[in-house]
C-alpha cells in the first residue's frame, strides 16, 4: 500500500493535500501548523491509516534502543521483542503484555531482560484487531517454559488475549494469563466489567518479569503476578481529556475544571470538580485509594507500600515530582504506612491528557526484592531501588566557615593599623557606589535595562552594614571573602555573581601566598587573579566593553609602578587613574557582552559602560582614602 497516495485531509480552501503523511495529520489535529497551512477540519482517519503511526512510533523505539526488535510484518504485525530473545531455545518463562497504543512508554518502553518479553502494540486506545499480533508475539518469544499474559482488566483486552492463548494453547503452548483490575475511582462494580487495569500493571509487569527472570516456572510466575495485582491501587486526576489523532479535541471539561477517576482510554471519570490544590487532590486520591468501605486494596496501617506518581501525557516532571513530595508524607502521617519505594514519570499515558494518577502497592520483602531485581527494560525508572537514605542533610559549611585558626570570624574590637586602613577603603568605595546609584541608572537606561546603580547600590549597602557586624578586618583575606558574601545575599543579575567571583578569586590568591601581613604586590596579584577568573567564567576580556575595561589598565599600572619601586600608595592612586581613563574608553568600544550587546553602536558612542564607570570610581574612592589617611599620618 503506497501510504502517501491515501488523502487523509479535507481542506475546506480546496488544496491538496494528498502528499502529507498520517504524522502530519496527527500534528494539525493537535493544533500545531504544518506546511503553512492551518484551521483544517480533520476528517477521521480509517483504521489502517492509523496503523501507520504506530508502526512509525515502534521504528523510532528500535532506533533508539539496540536491545529491542519488532516482527517484520508491518503495518498489520506490531509486536516489539527483546532482541536476544528466540522462542525455540528460550529456556525461561516469557512475560507478554500490551493493548491499544498511545499509552506509551506502556507497553512496548517495559520490554527487557527483567520485565517483558514483547509487548502487542495495538491501534490508538480502542483495542481492536489485536489477536494475529498476541499469536505472532506469542510464537516469537516463547519457549519449552511457556508464556504468562498480562492483561488489563477492559473486555477487549480480555477477549483478545483469552482468544489468542486459547489459539496458542491449541499449538502446544503453555500460556497462563493474569489480570489487573487497579482502578480505585468508581464504586464496586455490580456486573461483570470490574475494575478497569492503570498504571498498576506497570508494577506487576516488574514483579512478573523479575520472577521469569530468577527462573520460576510458569505456575510461579503467575502466582507472583496474581499476588501483585490483588495488592495494588490506582487513581487518576486529569485536567484534559485526551485527544485522538483525526477527532477534534473533547470539551467534556471546561475551564477550571478537573476530572476525578477517568480512565486512560478518556471515558468519564468519578466526578467532575473544580480544580483544588496538589496536596487536596492528593489526599482525595490516597483517601479513595485506602478507603475501608471499597476495601478494593487490604492496606492497612503498618503497612509497607510502595507509590507510583504517573503522568497521564502532557504533564511536566516538576508538577509529578511535587505530587510525590506530597503524597509520601501523607502515606506516613494520615494513613501510617511505611513508603519503601517511590517511582515518579511517565508510565502509562493517554497521548496528551494533563493530569497524573497515583498507585499505591503493598509491599512485602518478597515484592520488594522483584521491583529492585535489574532490568533493561528502557523506560524502568532507573535509581529508585534499595532503602532511602534520609532525605535531608546538614548543609556543608565552607572550611573558612568551620575552622578559622583558633579565631572565629566577626569584628575585631581592636582594629590593627592595617584593619583601620582597610575598613576606610571599604568604606570609601561603598559610599561611592551608593552616591553614584542615579547616575548609574541613567547610563544604564541608555545602553542597558537601566538599573545597574540600584544593584550595586544593594551590594555597597550590604557591605557597610555587615562590615560594622562581621567583618574581620584585622584578616585582610577573610575581609575580602566577606565582602563576596555581602554582595551574594543581595545583589542579583549577573552583576552579584561577577563581583562574588572577583571576591572569591581574589580571596583565594591572598590566602595561597600570605603567611602574616598582606604586601603590596600580593594585593596586586589577588587584583590580577580576580580579573582573570572573571574573564575566564564570564568570558569578557579587554575591549569587551564591560567592568573589566576599567579593572584590567588600573591592574597593568599597578604591577607595572610596584615593580618599578614605586611607593605602593601613589602606584594605587595612579592605577587608579588608569581605571578612570579605561572606563570612559568604553565609549568607544563595541558591545560584546552583557545587553549593551543589543545596542546600536552609535546609541553606545555617547555612553560609557556602567559597570566600568561603577568599577573604575569605587577603586578610584578607595585608592584616595588610602592616600588621605597616610597623608593625614
Amino acid at each position: 500500500m503506497d501510504f502517501q497516495s491515501k488523502k487523509l485531509i479535507n481542506d475546506p480552501n480546496g488544496h491538496d493535500n494528498s502528499s502529507l503523511r498520517l504524522r502530519d495529520c496527527y500534528a494539525v489535529h493537535r493544533g500545531l501548523r504544518v506546511v503553512g497551512y492551518s484551521g483544517w477540519r480533520i476528517t477521521p482517519a480509517k483504521v489502517t491509516e492509523y496503523l501507520y503511526v504506530v508502526t512509525e512510533f515502534i521504528e523510532g523505539l528500535v532506533e533508539t534502543y539496540p536491545g529491542l526488535q519488532y516482527l517484520d510484518g508491518f503495518p498489520d504485525v506490531k509486536v516489539v521483542l527483546r532482541a536476544d530473545v528466540s522462542g525455540g531455545t528460550y529456556d525461561k518463562v516469557a512475560v507478554i503484555s500490551g493493548g491499544g497504543s498511545g499509552h506509551e512508554p506502556a507497553h512496548a518502553g517495559f520490554v527487557g531482560e527483567g520485565m517483558l518479553t514483547a509487548a502487542i502494540c495495538g491501534m490508538f486506545l480502542p483495542l481492536l484487531l489485536l489477536t494475529p499480533f498476541l499469536q505472532y508475539g506469542i510464537r516469537a518469544v516463547t519457549g519449552p517454559s511457556g508464556c504468562l499474559l498480562i492483561v488489563k482488566n477492559y473486555t477487549g483486552d480480555r477477549l483478545n488475549f483469552g482468544l489468542a492463548a486459547e489459539q496458542a494453547k491449541s499449538e502446544g503452548y503453555k500460556v497462563e494469563m493474569v489480570i489487573v483490575g487497579d482502578d480505585c475511582a468508581l464504586p464496586p462494580p455490580r456486573g461483570i466489567a470490574g475494575r478497569r487495569g492503570l498504571a498498576g500493571t506497570i508494577l506487576v509487569h516488574k514483579v512478573a518479569g523479575a520472577a521469569a527472570a530468577s527462573g520460576l516456572s510458569l505456575a510461579e510466575v503467575a502466582a507472583e503476578a496474581k499476588r501483585a495485582s490483588e495488592m495494588v491501587g490506582t487513581m487518576g486526576v486529569a485536567l484534559s481529556v485526551c485527544t485522538l489523532p483525526g477527532q477534534v479535541t473533547p470539551d467534556r471539561l471546561g475551564p477550571g475544571k478537573m476530572e476525578l477517576g477517568l480512565g486512560i482510554h478518556g471515558e468519564p471519570g468519578a466526578a467532575v470538580a473544580d480544580l483544588q490544590p496538589v496536596d487536596i487532590v492528593v489526599s482525595h486520591v490516597l483517601k479513595q485509594i485506602l478507603s475501608t468501605e471499597t476495601n478494593y486494596v487490604h492496606i492497612t496501617r503498618g503497612s509497607r507500600v510502595v507509590l507510583m506518581i504517573n503522568g497521564l501525557g502532557a504533564t511536566p516532571l516538576m508538577e509529578l515530582m511535587i505530587a510525590a513530595g506530597k503524597a509520601v508524607p501523607r502515606l506516613q502521617l494520615e494513613h501510617g504506612l511505611a513508603v519503601e519505594r517511590v517511582y515518579t514519570g511517565s508510565f502509562m499515558t493517554s497521548l496528551d491528557m494533563a493530569g497524573f494518577s497515583i498507585t499505591v502497592m503493598k509491599a512485602d520483602q518478597t515484592i520488594l526484592n522483584l521491583l529492585d531485581a535489574p532490568t533493561k527494560a528502557p523506560n524502568w525508572p532507573v535509581g529508585a531501588d534499595g532503602n532511602h537514605p534520609p532525605a535531608k542533610i546538614p548543609v556543608p559549611l565552607p572550611p573558612s566557615r568551620t575552622k578559622k585558626n583558633e579565631e572565629t570570624l566577626g569584628r575585631p574590637q581592636q582594629l590593627s593599623p592595617e584593619g583601620h586602613i582597610l575598613e576606610i577603603a571599604i568604606e570609601a568605595a561603598a559610599k561611592t557606589v551608593i552616591d553614584l546609584r542615579d547616575n548609574l541608572n541613567e547610563l544604564d537606561g541608555k545602553v542597558g535595562d537601566g538599573d545597574c546603580g540600584s544593584t550595586m547600590s544593594k551590594g555597597a549597602t550590604a557591605i557597610l552594614e555587615d562590615m560594622k557586624k562581621c567583618y574581620p578586618l584585622n584578616d585582610p583575606a577573610e575581609t575580602v571573602n566577606e565582602i563576596g558574601t555581602s554582595i551574594r545575599k543581595v545583589m542579583g543579575g549577573t552583576s552579584g555573581i561577577i563581583y562574588d567571583i572577583f571576591c572569591k578569586a581574589a580571596y583565594a590568591q591572598l590566602k595561597a601566598n600570605s603567611q602574616s601581613g598582606i604586601t603590596a604586590l600580593e594585593w596586586a596579584g589577588a587584583l590580577e587573579a580576580a580579573i582573570d577568573a572573571v574573564s575566564k567564567y564570564g568570558g569578557a576580556k579587554a575591549g569587551y566593553r564591560t567592568l573589566l575595561d576599567a579593572l584590567i589598565p588600573a591592574s597593568s599600572v599597578l604591577k607595572e609602578k610596584l615593580a618599578a619601586g614605586e611607593d605602593p600608595v601613589q602606584a594605587f592612586g595612579l592605577s587608579a587613574e588608569a581605571a578612570v581613563a579605561g572606563a570612559e574608553s568604553t565609549k568607544t568600544m563595541q558591545a560584546q557582552a552583557g545587553r549593551s550587546s543589543y545596542v546600536s553602536a552609535d546609541i553606545l558612542a555617547s555612553v560609557p559602560d556602567p559597570g566600568a564607570v561603577a568599577a573604575a570610581y569605587w577603586y578610584k574612592a578607595a585608592a584616595s582614602a588610602v592616600k588621605n589617611k597616610y597623608q593625614a599620618s
